[in-house]
């Protein structure tokens, strides 16, 4: 059975290296987004599927597209005559010419129990919106977003100290799992397409001003923001008019101050008030110009007390 693979992020990884190593499939194509200027210095930075194929000696595999609509770039996947697409966190819309392709269908490996949170960004908003429950999903794909016939998928547990970064992992496993079930029913087609069924809600493409801190509102769902938004844009607020990024804390309850006041530093953390009589207690940060760091060594860096208010 061959294979044409589209990704580009983290999560697509072990998807990939499943198809890499197997023996039942043959890998005709990588398709991932083209290398653009990331960082400060805007440095050109390739995606994470083109690092992986690249070490894995496939360079000659891979297709950097920033249009997989174009009819030159269809007509060059057409001329592979794969029968399978599977696309995984891969950031393009495919086109109903390019999903009529392939000899079986096209699917996509989301990360979320379908119809809940189709979009962009399912793990960062699952966590940010206080999910206990979410999972991955394989779906056979059309022209709606996310929309498609779903052919298995998995639940998974959020944990109450998961953030995203630690959570995508884990459901990245889950879906190389999920894919190599379907592949071995899929050349007899012996497996069951069922509808979407329930509420779809959806998840957008994170924006930097996403991960700006409202002080008022209660800690707990201030520590769903910091879990939920690494490792980009992070949850930030700031300080001395520095940019200030919240890497991991957790929420107790207090009464008194006002929200954005730190109302106490101690040896390895500060306590922000927040909205409802509540305070988050932060353990790791990062200071605009400087490395992630625990509090105890921001501490030992830099004079803070109670009494200072974060915000712009």
């Amino acid at each position: 059975m061959k294979i044409v693979f589209f990704g580009s992020g983290s999560f697509a990884i072990p998807a990939l290296k499943y198809l890499i190593d197997s023996e039942l499939v043959e890998l005709a194509a990588v398709v991932t987004q083209p290398d653009r200027k990331s960082g400060r210095g805007l440095v050109l930075k390739s995606t994470e599927v083109k690092d992986c194929v690249e070490s894995a000696g496939f360079k000659g595999l891979l297709f950097q597209s920033g249009d997989v609509g174009d009819p030159g770039f269809i007509k060059k996947i057409s001329e592979l005559k794969p029968d399978l697409f599977v696309v995984s966190c891969f950031g393009q819309i495919l086109n109903k010419e390019l999903l009529e392709v392939p000899e079986i269908m096209a699917v996509n490996i989301h990360a979320s129990l379908l119809p809940k949170y189709r979009g962009a960004a399912p793990v960062n908003w699952a966590a940010m919106n206080g999910e206990e429950i979410t999972g991955v999903t394989i779906f056979k794909m059309n022209e709606k977003l996310d929309a498609g016939e779903i052919i298995s998928r998995k639940a998974c547990a959020i944990k109450p100290d998961d953030n995203s970064v630690v959570l995508e992992k884990r459901l990245a496993d889950i879906g190389r799992k999920l894919l190599e079930g379907f592949l071995g029913v899929a050349a007899n087609k012996e497996y069951c397409l069922s509808p979407q069924a329930g509420e779809a809600s959806y998840a957008p493409k994170l924006k930097k001003q996403d991960g700006l801190i409202d002080w008022n509102l209660d800690a707990g769902t201030i520590l769903n923001k910091v879990r939920g938004l690494q490792p980009w844009p992070n949850a930030y607020t700031y300080i001395d008019s520095k940019l200030f990024k919240i890497y991991r804390a957790e929420v107790i309850d207090c009464e008194g101050g006002v929200p954005a006041e730190i109302i106490e530093t101690a040896k390895d953390n500060i306590k922000v008030k927040c909205g409802g009589n509540t305070v988050l207690r932060v353990f790791e940060v990062q200071i605009e110009g400087r490395r992630k760091m625990t509090v105890k060594e921001f501490l030992s860096g830099h004079k803070v007390n109670a009494g200072v208010k974060l915000g712009t």
